[in-house]
């Protein structure tokens, strides 16, 4: 699973062979430069979510509930995951939380809209949490958070920032897939941030990312051939000319 948020992108992660392809509401962060994932809205996400799936031949997409999109009611949470399937196209939801949000889950599923629960760091929950990037270290939590979230009908669980073993022993307790980021290697799956893990974002180096390209030297290195050539001359040529 990678992140993507619009047409181009999830164009390219659909074609180089991901299964499932998530819209997050981490573009509060990488798309709009917020601190937090917070402010996101549910149209925002409805206007990336739209774009991913109008990309998308093959992937599973899964959109992001943004932050009180779904806590306040069960009724506004059903209203709300409805319209991402029904105006985006989208397969299903995530939302964060285990315990908390049997109710919503249970809902949910109930309306027909499948669900990714979202256990560990939770970003909406950053400050209770204490701040982004913190490691969640209270096991048996995590064990009763993924096991209640299972139980309410959550057809896959995301682990975020927990030790590996901690990881490895939910997924063990699990009947469903785990996808996991900041979780060490024994989830079914793994997640990460498109534009982070092909080094478009280069100050955000958490220890659980690699960069597998580094496309923003690559693309500051083309733009500034382009410069260059303009400024000489030498673009366009007689073969850009008509």
């Amino acid at each position: 699973m990678v992140t993507a948020y619009d047409h181009l992108w999830a164009g390219i992660m659909d074609e180089a062979g991901v299964d499932s392809i998530l819209v997050g509401d981490s573009m509060g962060m990488v798309v709009q430069g917020r601190e937090s994932t917070l402010p996101v809205t549910m149209d925002q996400i409805i206007y990336h979510a739209e774009m991913v799936t109008r990309a998308v031949s093959r992937a599973m997409v899964l959109v992001d509930l943004p932050f009180m999109s779904y806590h306040a009611c069960t009724s506004e949470a059903v209203r709300n995951a409805g319209r991402v399937l029904k105006e985006t196209g989208a397969d299903a939801v995530k939302l964060e939380g285990g315990r908390t949000q049997v109710e919503t889950i249970k809902a949910i599923m109930d309306a027909g809209i499948p669900v990714m629960a979202h256990v560990g760091m939770r970003p909406q929950a950053v400050r209770q949490l204490g701040g982004m990037g913190k490691i969640q270290r209270d096991e048996q939590q995590l064990l009763d958070d993924a096991k209640a979230a299972e139980d309410a009908g959550a057809f896959s669980m995301l682990l975020e920032l927990m030790p590996a073993d901690t990881a490895a022993k939910i997924t063990e307790a699990l009947t469903i897939p785990t996808i996991g980021i900041g979780a060490g290697p024994y989830c079914s799956g793994q997640v990460l941030v498109g534009p982070d893990m092909l080094g478009l974002t280069p100050d955000f180096q958490p220890r659980f990312l690699k960069h597998f390209a580094n496309l923003r030297s690559a693309a500051i290195d083309g733009v500034q051939d382009f410069i260059r050539e303009v400024q000489s001359g030498e673009f366009p040529g007689p073969e850009h000319s008509h």
